[in-house]
């Protein structure tokens, strides 16, 4: 079995450990599996949009780079033990995630790169795949730029599966509805605590918790915020509400659009050629349900044959 096909049944292992948990120890009870925003998020950014994306960043971006730099199969760390290499890439990426994620909050321009990910209204294992492509194009592009930089060829053919696994398996756990309770391990590791508050929409988190892995860094440089846990201490143990505080498209390439040109969102999305496009999912949803419940209508009961005394 190659390590691609190791780490993908993995992947869809741990997939399928997350929805279990969420079914079982939601975060917020009462959400839907199909939630609103779900086949977008598993259709457009999770299978076409990064199938495309690493084509785009891997073969176009990073490859033209090695060769124009100089230093393909340079390998200057090909010497370290892949453990050691795997938690090197993920620690320091983690702490630029941390600074890039925070320069995001703080700048109008790159918002704008990453107000679609905090769209999402009913935050849970598949949310995290909703990110604007510049965001994942800037991200994915210094993230495995390194390895493929400071690795030969077959030192970075493990490496990268594993983080790429690695990064995959975090983003479904700090997003998933699952009501974990890990208590000071949030002063280290990110978990579902922290990061469902991220997205909450509470101005208190607007600018808290950006980091993706290793919680302490947030601790470190003061914007952590989990209510129970020192310095933070809050009314709400939970948030009220997610997404964003102002209206945001539901589609895929009005979303893209709307980071470069401001619009009436609902004005748009309400044209009478847009509409039926925009809904589909709402009313596919609504023509399940009433074909379901018209199936149960037709359904007779059932008696069940008597039995005579002998």
């Amino acid at each position: 079995m190659s390590l691609v096909v190791l780490t993908t049944t993995i992947l869809l292992c741990w997939m399928a450990f997350m929805i279990t948990l969420e079914r079982f120890f939601p975060y917020t009870k009462g959400m839907k599996f199909f939630r609103e925003g779900w086949w977008l998020d598993m259709v457009w950014y999770t299978l076409i949009q990064s199938y495309f994306l690493k084509i785009l960043i891997f073969d176009y971006v990073i490859a033209p780079s090695e060769h124009a730099l100089g230093i393909a199969e340079g390998g200057y760390l090909s010497h370290w033990p892949i453990w050691a290499l795997v938690l090197f890439f993920l620690f320091t990426h983690d702490l630029y995630i941390y600074w890039f994620h925070r320069w995001q909050h703080n700048s109008k321009i790159l918002w704008r790169t990453h107000e679609a990910h905090h769209s999402v209204k009913t935050v849970d294992w598949l949310a995290g795949s909703r990110s604007h492509v510049l965001e994942i194009v800037i991200n994915q592009t210094i993230e495995f730029a390194p390895i493929i930089f400071l690795l030969d060829v077959e030192t970075a053919a493990v490496v990268v599966p594993i983080k790429a696994l690695l990064d995959a398996m975090w983003g479904m756990w700090i997003h998933a509805n699952i009501d974990a309770k890990t208590g000071k391990f949030q002063y280290v590791i990110n978990g579902p605590e922290m990061h469902q508050w991220h997205h909450a929409n509470h101005q208190e988190v607007f600018y808290a918790n950006y980091a993706t892995k290793f919680a302490f860094f947030d601790w470190i440089f003061g914007t952590g915020f989990l209510p129970g846990l020192k310095p933070f201490k809050h009314q709400l143990f939970k948030p009220r509400e997610f997404g964003l505080p102002y209206e945001y498209p539901r589609d895929y390439f009005l979303q893209h659009w709307f980071s470069f040109w401001r619009f009436d969102v609902k004005k748009v999305e309400n044209l009478p050629w847009l509409k039926p496009y925009i809904e589909w999912p709402q009313t596919l949803a609504r023509w399940w349900n009433k074909a379901a419940a018209r199936n149960q209508d037709g359904k007779t009961p059932v008696s069940k044959p008597s039995r005579t005394a002998p």
